[in-house]
């Protein structure tokens, strides 16, 4: 009887486990559904909007086209006051520029008056007459920075103007024209300085005031106008040289000048008559070998004088 009873017993166990597992797996949630696929319109290619290209810029040229100088590190002057001068000496230098030495300021593509000229042209330098045109002085070389010119008057004394031409059918005489720009017609620069000695700074050092480009005038060297140097540094200190010991040299025409990098010789010193050492030798000697050795002269009594100034 027991036996039976425990049978029944384990046959209800089972049947009890096995509707529970049953009952768990029908409230198993179902498997999620997957997501519609949305696909885009299909546009067709006509209307597609058109990327515009980029430009490319073109590659650098090496390290040695810096053409851009930033004129901060122009060499500044020391001012001087003129108590503190006590000694002065004005010179007047030329410049040649057929000299190896010199022939940098003609340059192909940086030569000295095609800067000077497009400057005077787009009117940012003042240049000045190198003729006194007052009354009673008749055309008389000046240049103390007196007489001021217009952009145009500059460029018709540097290029020069075309004579007018009559027409034939009317008469009239057609306007001068400016004459198309010769660079290597000047072949001279002339220069204007002071030597002065400051006794505050005890330094005797020399002072560019003025530069002007010569030409040839009926046979003769002349200045076709002046400029105030100090009026020119900052220009000439943002122009690059060229320098043909190093090509990334950032070398300016104003270093050139104020570092004393020419070859030059001295045509006039202050004198009482205020004549060229040519006006005063007289132009006998076909080689000019007294106007060098009277040149010199001027020179080693300036280096004499500094020279004096030391105490041994």
């Amino acid at each position: 009887m027991k036996k039976v009873l425990y049978t029944v017993l384990f046959l209800f166990i089972c049947s009890a486990s096995f509707a529970q597992s049953n009952k768990r797996r029908a409230t198993k949630p179902a498997a999620a559904t997957a997501a519609p696929v949305v696909t885009a319109p299909v546009v067709p290619v006509d209307t597609v909007p058109k990327v515009k290209k980029k430009i490319k810029t073109p590659p650098k040229d090496g390290y040695s086209v810096r053409v851009d100088v930033d004129s901060n590190v122009m060499v500044q002057y020391a001012d001087v006051r003129e108590e503190d001068v006590f000694y002065a000496k004005r010179i007047w230098r030329e410049i040649d520029l057929r000299d190896t030495i010199n022939s940098v300021l003609k340059a192909e593509n940086a030569k000295l008056i095609d800067i000077l000229l497009e400057a005077v042209g787009n009117e940012e330098l003042t240049v000045y007459s190198s003729k006194d045109t007052t009354a009673g002085k008749l055309l008389e070389d000046n240049d103390s920075f007196r007489i001021a010119l217009t952009a145009q008057e500059a460029l018709q004394s540097a290029r020069g103007v075309s004579e007018g031409v009559a027409d034939s059918a009317t008469g009239k005489i057609a306007e001068p024209k400016l004459r198309r720009l010769r660079s290597d017609e000047f072949l001279k620069f002339r220069i204007k300085e002071d030597w002065i000695l400051d006794i505050k700074r005890s330094i005797f050092e020399p002072r560019i005031i003025g530069l002007a480009p010569m030409k040839m005038v009926e046979g003769n060297w002349q200045p076709v106008f002046w400029i105030y140097y100090d009026d020119a540094r900052e220009l000439l200190s943002k122009k690059r040289m060229t320098n043909p010991l190093n090509d990334a040299s950032q070398l300016t025409f104003d270093d050139f000048f104020v570092r004393r990098l020419f070859s030059s010789y001295v045509v006039k010193e202050t004198n009482p008559a205020n004549k060229n050492i040519i006006d005063i030798l007289g132009q006998t000697d076909p080689k000019d070998t007294k106007k060098l050795y009277e040149s010199e002269r001027i020179k080693k009594s300036i280096s004499d004088y500094e020279q004096s100034l030391w105490e041994y």
